[in-house]
């Protein structure tokens, strides 16, 4: 099979986030629900002024669930996924590509949770 463009990219991994948001538990979906994810090919050039690698293969930004309202950031909270980086790293495998938009999805949403690696490993998650 030749590479997949980003379209074909994007579909897979939105196919994986939707999965993986109805397999958590109660108390996290509905969080998870309502983060919306953007898929994005990779990081943009000015991104490495902010200390964001090349290689990034996805991001959580804008303030953490249960933020004090006051701690206004301008950016909603959101993930991003660089479809092109987890392509590069998964080797051009599709069952890892899968496998590692789901990891990446959820490092992502434990940050936005306030959860670390141990938090998400202990819950059964990664």
């Amino acid at each position: 099979m030749n590479d997949p463009d980003l379209l074909q990219l994007q579909r897979w991994a939105e196919n994986v986030v939707v999965k993986t948001i109805r397999a958590l538990p109660d108390d996290l979906r509905a969080h998870a629900d309502s983060l919306p994810v953007t898929f994005e090919a990779a990081p943009p050039a000015e991104a490495g002024e902010d200390g964001i690698a090349p290689d990034t293969l996805g991001l959580f930004v804008g303030p953490e669930l249960g933020d004090p309202e006051g701690a206004v950031l301008d950016v909603p909270s959101q993930i991003i996924l660089y479809l092109e980086n987890l392509w590069d790293f998964a080797e051009a495998d599709e069952d890892l590509f899968r496998g590692e938009v789901r990891a990446t999805y959820l490092h992502e949403l434990g940050h936005y949770l306030g959860l670390t690696e141990a938090d998400l490993e202990e819950r059964g998650l990664l």
